[in-house]
């Protein structure tokens, strides 16, 4: 009766090709100016709420486990504030996660293409409307962003990969054979992968962890979710979001851990089929040699996808022509917004000798108005925390090389606490080399190094610019002579998967500018476009023949 009831829904869902809402558009960024007390009122009512100590379980098969063996999940910003405690998954969590993928994959890629839309078309509108102020708090509290990066992130960033995706997927199942011969129909279907993807996601976007879980479950895969440590709590109250907009058990298992145990174990099931990550370029190096060895070994049924964004090493390379105050602020903006921990933050400058005393002038002047604190309780603040203890000792030990080494100067900030919560100035760093490590080596946080060139060498800079680091991420020119933006264009061809121009290096929009690099920042699958959904079907075509043959001959056998 049961089995009868669930065939017949699934049948009557075919009765209709639907299409997807036209009046899909970016999801609109609240400000949060002071005259909206509203918006400010709602947020720390959130904040209060979430600031209260949670136990954060594994969510395996759609069971919650609560585990003995937690961790602390604390506010950057305030290391003896505890947000919650998290359960950590064993060997037997993880391959009962694995095995929870597989046994809801038969049902999950057999779910119409509508419903699948609809939970996270439903899940988009519930982070809109009843979670909005929930999600900002979770990933202000929990990842030390400011309420509007948090705004860009969890938020709008979210919704939109969410809402785009839909429509990239409909747009890509009706990719169909151009082209059928006379009593032929050539077709063509998107299968979800044949195994389970294994999605590893990082602190710094809560809304990349949702896209690297979201797109390949909407394509009609199951996922296994390694969550990143220090964003337990915005992305436990995205995996209940997607349970209240209709996500089934098993499609996705959420089992925060050891990464490395649990990496161990996914990618040895032979029914592993891709990877998807965002994180540092060496763990992702590291699964990359696993799998393969894998590969060689025989282990997996097909050959898995990997599908990796990673680092950066992003520039601003500001010509003698260029708009000085707009370049500098720009600047300001690329290197120092979330504390310098975007995969697209700007870490290394460029600027022209005529011009390196007024922008150097208008960027410390700016730099010196910058506050820094704790977002939650300063709520204008422009920059908080870095994300953790790792990550603050290694700035703190960079700061104090430059401020050794002859070849370095810190002209600006060089200042770091962590007291109370881990913060760093932002720092302004000039260099002699451009060649010096500072140039080529990923920071992840608020320092920037410039280099500063004679006006006659803008070639050469170029060269240098494309040369000394080993990433491909993102990176900007500024200048209004149009002959230096086309040299700069075509020098730098492959220095960037996002380039812009007289814009600074971050600040990619879903829908607008597809998002990734190459080299060693990635495989360049370009989030936020129908590319990457791309990497989780495997496209059968299907040719049906209504003609019935009388003889086997053609006419030259005759």
């Amino acid at each position: 009766m049961n089995c009868f009831r669930l065939t017949s829904i699934r049948c009557a869902s075919q009765l209709a090709f639907s299409k997807v809402p036209k009046t899909l558009t970016n999801e609109p960024v609240k400000e949060f100016a002071k005259a909206h007390s509203q918006d400010w009122t709602a947020l720390q009512a959130s904040i209060s709420k979430l600031s209260q100590p949670i136990d954060i379980p594994l969510v395996v098969n759609g069971q919650k486990i609560y585990k003995t063996q937690t961790v602390p999940f604390v506010n950057p910003a305030n290391h003896k504030h505890t947000l919650a405690h998290v359960s950590q998954a064993e060997e037997s969590d993880v391959l009962a996660a694995i095995a929870g993928a597989k046994a809801a994959k038969a049902e999950w890629m057999n779910t119409p293409w509508t419903d699948r839309a609809a939970i996270f078309l439903k899940a988009a509108d519930l982070i809109s409307t009843k979670y909005r102020t929930d999600m900002l708090a979770a990933t202000m509290l929990g990842q030390g962003k400011n309420v509007y990066q948090a705004e860009i992130d969890s938020v709008a960033e979210l919704i939109d990969f969410f809402k785009f995706n839909v429509k990239y997927a409909e747009e890509l199942y009706s990719q169909q054979p151009i082209e059928s011969s006379p009593g032929v129909w050539n077709r063509a279907e998107y299968r979800p992968l044949e195994g389970f993807v294994y999605a590893v996601t990082p602190f710094n976007f809560t809304a990349i962890a949702a896209n690297l879980v979201g797109a390949p479950a909407l394509m009609g895969n199951t996922v296994v979710w390694k969550p990143s440590a220090t964003a337990a709590l915005s992305n436990y109250l995205l995996l209940n979001i997607l349970e209240e907009a209709g996500l089934p058990a098993g499609v996705v298992n959420f089992i925060p851990g050891n990464p490395q145990q649990i990496t161990d174990l996914v990618v040895e099931d032979e029914a592993f089929s891709a990877l998807h990550f965002t994180g540092s370029t060496q763990v992702f190096k590291d699964l990359y040699v696993k799998i393969s060895q894998n590969v060689a070994a025989d282990k997996y049924r097909d050959f898995p996808r990997i599908v990796g964004e990673t680092g950066g090493k992003n520039f601003h390379l500001i010509d003698g022509s260029a708009a000085v105050e707009h370049a500098a602020l720009s600047t300001l903006r690329g290197a120092f917004e979330y504390q310098g921990q975007k995969c697209s933050a700007t870490s290394r400058g460029y600027v022209a000798e005529s011009v390196w005393s007024e922008f150097c002038d208008k960027l410390v002047s700016a730099m010196e108005t910058i506050s820094v604190g704790d977002a939650t309780a300063e709520l204008n603040a422009f920059m908080g925390p870095v994300i953790h203890e790792q990550s603050f000792d290694k700035l703190a030990g960079a700061i104090d090389q430059a401020k050794t080494d002859p070849e370095l100067e810190v002209l600006a900030g060089g200042e770091y606490n962590k007291s109370k919560g881990f913060f760093v100035k932002p720092t302004l760093v000039k260099t002699s080399n451009p060649n010096h490590e500072f140039m080529s080596r990923e920071f992840f946080g608020p320092v920037l190094t410039c280099y500063v060139y004679p006006d006659g060498e803008l070639e050469s800079v170029m060269e240098s610019i494309d040369t000394v680091s080993k990433y491909g991420l993102t990176g900007a020119v500024f200048a209004r002579d149009r002959k230096v933006l086309r040299l700069a264009e075509e020098k730098l061809r492959y220095a960037a998967g996002n380039f812009y121009v007289n814009d600074k290096s971050t600040g990619a929009v879903v829908g607008q500018q597809w998002f990734g690099g190459a080299r060693m920042s990635g495989t360049n699958d370009k989030a936020g476009s129908g590319n990457i959904l791309n990497r989780f079907v495997s496209v059968r075509n299907i040719k049906e023949n209504f003609y019935e043959l009388k003889e086997y001959e053609y006419p030259s056998n005759k």
